[in-house]
């Protein structure tokens, strides 16, 4: 697994396996959210597979599947309210880790500073740059 780290408490990965799931819960993870489409993967990593295999280890599981035709803003307050609600550590993940990535920045815009948003995910492996004008048209 390709783990990486945005927050303290949240993280986001490329694709993960079913059998990534008790790993995931035996180093303090909480919840899983499973931003990709099942239109993208075969039935072994499709939502129903993901989430049955997520249970089975404790973890609770959010689909949350996104485009960057579905990156709404109720996608959005999807992943960071069920992020905010979870009593540990937090796995987004889809093909590459970005789309995860990005709907964390963007449900953070207005929230913490766009520099510090683009530092964190920067950190982390992803040039979200281009979302620069965007987060500070959102900054009082």
């Amino acid at each position: 697994m390709d783990i990486r780290q945005i927050t303290d408490r949240f993280f986001v990965a490329p694709q993960i396996e079913a059998s990534d799931m008790q790993a995931l819960a035996d180093a303090g993870f909480s919840l899983v959210i499973n931003n990709r489409p099942d239109m993208e993967v075969g039935p072994d990593q499709a939502s129903a597979a993901m989430q049955a295999a997520a249970e089975a280890a404790g973890l609770a599981y959010v689909e949350n599947p996104l485009t960057m035709e579905t990156m709404t803003p109720d996608r959005q307050s999807l992943q960071i309210e069920s992020a905010n609600d979870a009593t540990g550590k937090v796995l987004a993940y889809c093909r590459s880790g970005t789309r995860s990535a990005i709907c964390w920045t963007l449900s953070q815009a207005g929230k913490i500073p766009a520099d510090d948003l683009l530092a964190a995910t920067a950190a982390a492996g992803y040039d979200l740059s281009g979302l620069g004008p965007h987060l500070r048209a959102n900054e009082s």
